[in-house]
């Protein structure tokens, strides 16, 4: 196996280098004999952190806000990560399948791998992978979490508990302001780019006036037909939704093109993104964030691009 290692690292190596960064966020160092573990993306990795605290040692491989998760193939330094690591978590849904080569190439009976999609009992077809903007997801992933933790180390099993549900309480006041959004604004119509936050959308009430089939296009690298970038125009110019919300991280000619638009419309702009913003933010507080400037764009026409 370590010889196959040998031959794979360079040859990831020349593929595009993403950015793998410890994840620290000012708890105390971790103590000997921390469970190693990588989060695939940064918002997994924040809530392995807080979960295990002192007792895990997290990576995260996606946490550069300049990145695109989809397009991102790793690096040799992932690679590494991924040998040492005793607990993964990753999003599936076709979202990170770099995750899995690798795992692939350096194999472990130990590692513990916990796919969300698998977590959440999602399909392969599940259209949007996005699902850390769902809510739930991450409270059945800080309990998953907290279970794997407890089998690598059963005597902090009651630790790893408690903060489980310590986030799970956390995240109190990001559903109550999304109900508070979904009960002052219902139906509040809304163009956005792709669904990077089109499950934080629905659970507010929000009613996604994009078609499926441009947000699918734009979220995959390819040019939306020409009917569809037709409606999506109509929507600013005819004033068709109260808001527009547009990947902050992956923009392109025509994402510019329809935010200058909204602006001439006079339809305010919010910035939405895929990994969580790094520093200031935990998952909680970035999550909220986001419901916050919803509301200011539709209570007062603030614009936020960015956090």
């Amino acid at each position: 196996m370590r010889r196959y290692l040998a031959l794979l690292l360079p040859l990831v190596g020349l593929l595009t280098t993403g950015c793998a960064s410890s994840y620290a966020y000012g708890t105390s160092d971790p103590v000997s004999g921390a469970v190693v573990a990588v989060g695939a993306e940064n918002e997994y990795a924040d809530v392995i952190q807080q979960v295990g605290g002192k007792y895990v040692q997290v990576n995260a491989i996606l946490s550069n806000p300049n990145t695109d998760p989809h397009t991102f193939e790793a690096s040799a330094s992932v690679a590494r990560l991924l040998d040492s690591a005793q607990l993964v978590v990753q999003n599936g849904v076709g979202y990170d399948t770099f995750m899995n080569t690798i795992e692939s190439a350096v194999p472990s009976s130990s590692r513990k791998v916990l796919v969300v999609q698998k977590l959440l009992g999602l399909p392969d077809s599940t259209p949007n992978p996005h699902l850390w903007y769902k809510p739930g997801t991450m409270t059945a992933v800080a309990n998953a979490v907290a279970a794997d933790l407890a089998a690598l180390r059963p005597a902090h099993a009651a630790f790893f508990k408690a903060n489980a549900a310590a986030f799970t309480k956390s995240l109190k006041p990001w559903t109550t302001a999304i109900a508070a959004f979904k009960a002052k604004y219902p139906d509040t119509p809304v163009a956005v780019t792709e669904p990077v936050a089109d499950y934080l959308l629905q659970a507010a009430g929000a009613d996604i006036k994009t078609p499926w089939a441009f947000q699918a296009d734009i979220m995959n690298g390819t040019d939306p037909s020409a009917q569809d970038v037709a409606v999506e125009r109509s929507l600013f110019t005819e004033h068709k939704v109260k808001v527009f919300l547009y990947n902050q991280q992956v923009t392109d000619s025509l994402t510019e093109s329809f935010i200058a638009l909204a602006k001439a419309s006079d339809i305010p702009v919010v910035g939405v993104y895929e990994t969580m913003p790094v520093p200031g933010y935990r998952y909680q507080s970035w999550m909220l964030a986001e419901v916050q400037d919803l509301a200011k764009a539709v209570a007062d026409k603030t614009s936020s691009e960015h956090l």
